[in-house]
């Protein structure tokens, strides 16, 4: 059970009593989007069959819709026509959700032209992919508003002037942007956000080979950041020699201004640069991080407060001992100096835990990181999930949940059984042998994420 994230994050009305559901595609009355945009009413849904639809733009003005495809992408192929010299989709109601729609192509006379230009109160995006727009996502400054971008791709966004990216999202209240994949931008950055809270975590920004974006993260106003589990890769081709951007236009957002990087392998295939580059009225928290390659830890001077540990700083990748960093997998290959050197990261000021409970999966999807006291460094643990190896033999822990007791067994019955907090501390728990397994008693825990450590390794629990 993970912590509830310390930002606004919004509830959508059930409309589901009135709404109605509206057909696009081939074959049906109405045959582009366009078509109904003018005619749905708040909590509709419109199902977009799979397929391409070039020329098609417009905007859409009802709250709580669902926009979806259906049977694979619905390609909106702009052919470089825009709605209102905005955008292929301007959306100007609240609470829209876009699930299964490419766009591409757009472009505008301001050269600002993108997929999604959002001008309404909170926008959820989900398995969608932009490419070769001016940007991808562009949101204009909208309070309060809260933007969610899940396992979608961007790529070739970008006018090429530096100022549009393949995304950009202006002050609104938070961002929260996980499993994605963010890539060639065209000079501009991977992610441009202005947001006061950002929550991003576990995604793979990236160059490569033939990449010319400018930063792969570039956060300008400040605020507060969680930088969580990202892979976080800059090429030889790229604008800027500096991966990531704090407060570098000035910490307009509100205080406190927090960046918090925990768990993230940041590559620079430059023969220099900087990792970091961080406004020095900052909190900069930095645990358990590889930053691999030539470069300075951080540009400049160093934030007033500064917080490292459990960093890897390796200028020679191949030393690394990454599986195949050519190919940008991330993973460890055999023995690494990464592997244990991780220092727990605790809370942030708000409370929130900064642990990496997830890794990003190519393309767009996740897995669960396996837990145990001896932490990598880097996006990528090198353990199993699920069920733990524990030198040769194997651990089982039930129910997980639990509130009561907490049963936990083992191939090797000598085992002892300790439960740690977060910050791996031991917390005393009683326990007892029962037959082939040790009980724990946690009726006298305090709710909340724990470790079970048998021998050197450890397994999640949850304690209700």
């Amino acid at each position: 059970m993970k912590a509830p994230l310390p930002i606004l994050v919004f509830s959508t009305l059930s409309f589901s009593a009135f709404a109605t559901q509206w057909q696009v595609g081939t074959g049906q009355t109405f045959t582009a989007p366009s078509q109904v945009a003018s005619s749905v009413a708040d909590g509709d849904t419109v199902n977009i069959l799979a397929g391409t639809y070039p020329s098609d733009v417009t905007n859409w003005t009802a709250n709580d819709l669902l926009l979806r495809g259906i049977g694979g992408m619905a390609h909106l192929e702009s052919n470089g026509l825009a709605w209102g010299e905005k955008g292929i989709w301007v959306i100007q109601g609240d609470r829209t959700t876009v699930d299964h729609i490419e766009f591409s192509e757009c472009s505008v006379p301001d050269q600002n032209g993108a997929g999604i230009r959002l001008e309404g109160h909170h926008l959820t995006v989900r398995n969608c992919y932009f490419h070769d727009n001016e940007n991808g996502i562009l949101a204009g400054t909208v309070d309060p508003s809260t933007i969610r971008i899940e396992h979608t791709e961007f790529d070739h966004n970008g006018f090429g002037d530096g100022q549009s990216h393949n995304l950009y999202i202006n002050n609104v209240d938070s961002l929260i942007f996980r499993y994605n994949y963010s890539h060639h931008a065209h000079v501009g950055h991977e992610l441009k956000s202005r947001a006061h809270v950002n929550m991003i975590e576990y995604n793979r920004f990236s160059n490569e080979a033939t990449g010319d974006a400018s930063r792969e993260i570039d956060l300008p106003n400040g605020g507060t950041t969680y930088l969580i589990g990202n892979v976080i890769q800059q090429g030889l081709l790229a604008e800027n020699s500096n991966l990531v951007g704090f407060g570098l236009e000035g910490l307009s957002n509100p205080t406190p201004h927090e960046l918090y990087a925990i768990n993230n392998t940041l590559v620079n295939e430059r023969s220099a640069g900087s990792f970091f580059s961080i406004a020095s009225a900052t909190a900069f928290k930095a645990y358990n991080n590889i930053l691999a390659g030539q470069g300075q830890f951080m540009a400049n001077a160093f934030p007033l407060q500064t917080d490292t540990a459990g960093n890897l700083k390796e200028p020679l990748i191949a030393l690394v001992g990454f599986a195949n960093p050519t190919n940008y997998d991330y993973h460890f290959a055999g023995d690494s100096p990464a592997q244990n050197i991780g220092i727990p990261a605790g809370l942030s000021s708000s409370g929130y835990p900064l642990v990496a409970w997830d890794e990003y999966a190519h393309p767009l999807g996740r897995t669960e990181r396996c837990q145990h006291a001896l932490l990598d460094a880097g996006a990528f643990e090198s353990c199993t999930t699920g069920l733990q190896e524990l030198d040769s033999t194997s651990v089982l822990i039930w129910p997980n949940p639990a509130s009561d007791v907490v049963h936990v067994r083992s191939t090797s019955a000598e085992r002892s059984v300790s439960l740690l907090d977060l910050q791996a501390r031991n917390i005393y728990a009683s326990s007892s042998r029962n037959g082939d397994h040790i009980d724990v008693d946690v009726s006298n825990i305090a709710p909340g994420v724990y470790f079970l450590q048998i021998g050197l390794r450890a397994v999640r629990l949850v304690v209700e």
